[in-house]
């Protein structure tokens, strides 16, 4: 089984580009994959591996300035659910576009997992999934609004629309990791909203802390790696990715007519041309010739 960590930590950086090689070097020595943002305002992303791996460069993330507390939450894999290791340098861990954004000064309450439940059954609660359209489509919690967002630019712009709808409500925000919310909510309460909360660790946490039966989760929570989804236990849904458009679906959608591999799926085929279709598809037949031909050569050797 590999360990998969995810993470987010805001803390400044005087200078990421110095910290991006011996940390990318530190996690291919230790058979580590998947990718981490560092920018000025942290670091951001979720790495798998084998056990001693992830705790060395977790042991190296928190010897950065500022990371002596930094939290993660982890989960495995049977699989290695990334193909090979990327550190990048952003101008901000996760994209809001909102200049003066900063978590560091002021955030929402923070909600731990145990205590969800309570908050967002109340009747002046309203619920917010701050995530991508796609993720809200396989799974969120009971009752919560949809800003239906393609990326997290929209979300400011879907808020100053929509903020009247929310008058003399208390806001519970959540997303998957938690690191959304910690912008989200600082920004909520710059439009002077004091009555904001988020889910602390994200679905991530609630999944693994809550029970099944107490749940008022539904569905799968969309993660970034080759599992696609995880459920209850932080066990591995039963989705799959569509390589077309980046959905998930899952396995009985392949049976579909709209689904060709690489190509399409019943979510995305009316959203590409021919044209599109036709480079997908040489696409898609150029890596079956690349796995093919590694499966040959592994069966030689």
């Amino acid at each position: 089984m590999y360990t998969v960590a995810a993470l987010y930590h805001f803390t400044p950086f005087a200078d990421p580009s110095a910290l991006r090689e011996p940390l990318l070097d530190l996690c291919k020595a230790n058979g580590v994959t998947g990718t981490l943002l560092l920018a000025r305002e942290g670091i951001n992303g979720t790495i798998a591996g084998p056990r001693g791996g992830i705790d060395n460069v977790l042991a190296h993330i928190r010897a950065l300035p500022g990371c002596s507390d930094l939290e993660w939450k982890e989960s495995t894999a049977a699989e290695q659910p990334f193909g090979k290791m990327k550190v990048r340098l952003k101008k901000e861990i996760v994209t809001m576009g909102v200049t003066d954004v900063d978590p560091r000064a002021a955030v929402g309450h923070y909600v731990e997992p145990e205590d969800w439940n309570e908050l967002i059954s109340a009747d002046d609660v309203v619920v917010i999934d701050t995530r991508n359209d796609y993720e809200y489509a396989i799974g969120t919690f009971k009752n919560a609004i949809d800003p239906q967002t393609k990326t997290f630019r929209e979300f400011p712009q879907w808020w100053e629309d929509n903020k009247e709808r929310f008058h003399n409500k208390r806001i519970a925000m959540f997303c998957t990791g938690g690191i959304r919310c910690e912008k989200s909510t600082n920004f909520v309460k710059q439009q002077g909203i004091d009555e904001v909360y988020h889910l602390k660790g994200g679905i991530l946490k609630y999944l693994e802390n809550v029970p099944q039966d107490e749940s008022m989760w539904d569905g799968e929570c969309f993660v970034f790696d080759g599992r696609v989804s995880v459920g209850h236990g932080l066990v591995e849904g039963p989705h799959e990715l569509c390589h077309a458009c980046r959905r998930a679906i899952l396995p009985e959608d392949k049976a579909r007519k709209e689904f060709e591999a690489g190509v399409s799926c019943h979510h995305c085929i009316e959203e590409t041309s021919d044209a599109d279709k036709a480079r997908f598809r040489e696409r898609q037949k150029q890596i079956n010739l690349a796995k093919e031909r590694g499966e040959k050569h592994l069966g030689a050797d």
